[in-house]
């Protein structure tokens, strides 16, 4: 199975790295995002990989082309600056052979993507999302009236699920997109849910996204630290 990485926005909430690079590229140690996602599913067993790129798509390929080893494949795809989400898949819908992963080319986890795979077939639906815990940022107060019951400190548990991409796909979903502007969260994911096609594979392990600054820097500190969790799956 192939595994598509969007890689194609400005990454504008991460102006600081991404003025002059792609985020993909942004660096976690001393490699870059897209190295570490491509890691992620190595381990897994996946070898054949498709870039969807954007804004700085020559800064992807020249990393792949230099770093390109034997037993993987990696075709990085300029899908256009101001292509949407969807739109970047419809791009390089002639390169997919069939059924296919989809990941977001900022965030990490340590998940085993076989078990998912294997849960997206048990349910047999076109799309399976990962559904992850958002990392906690704030405390919690519990108020009674005008008191404070309690404090909770940061609890990623009470924070409920979001789409932490990790996505598989019925290649039919590509039949879906119309254009360069649908955004596959927007339009093509909520027909999914509302036709009943659409499955959550919940993931109650570690996860996170490099958004911002902030987040960087907490996954490079993890990395330093030797407690990266998407290394030592």
């Amino acid at each position: 199975m192939q595994v598509v990485i969007l890689a194609g926005g400005f990454g504008s909430r991460l102006s600081e790295e991404t003025h002059s690079l792609p985020k993909p590229m942004v660096r976690i140690g001393n490699l870059p995002m897209i190295w570490h996602i491509i890691k992620v599913y190595e381990k897994f067993g996946y070898s054949d990989f498709i870039v969807a790129g954007g804004y700085r798509v020559d800064m992807i390929s020249k990393f792949i082309n230099a770093n390109q080893v034997s037993n993987l494949n990696v075709r990085v795809v300029d899908t256009g600056l101001n292509t949407q989400t969807a739109g970047r898949i419809l791009r390089i819908a002639k390169y997919i052979n069939g059924d296919f992963m989809l990941t977001y080319g900022d965030g990490l986890s340590n998940l085993d993507i076989n078990v998912l795979k294997q849960f997206h077939y048990e349910k047999g639906k076109l799309a399976t999302v990962t559904a992850v815990h958002p990392p906690p940022r704030f405390g919690t107060l519990e108020l009674h009236g005008d008191d404070v019951r309690a404090f909770h400190e940061k609890n990623q548990v009470m924070e409920g699920w979001i789409n932490g991409g990790f996505m598989v796909f019925h290649k039919k979903v590509i039949e879906m997109i119309v254009d360069d502007n649908e955004v596959l969260e927007r339009t093509i994911l909520p027909w999914l849910a509302e036709s009943g096609q659409l499955s959550a594979f919940r993931h109650d392990g570690w996860w996170y996204a490099m958004d911002t600054l902030r987040d960087k820097n907490h996954l490079n500190s993890l990395w330093q630290a030797n407690q990266a969790p998407w290394v030592h799956i």
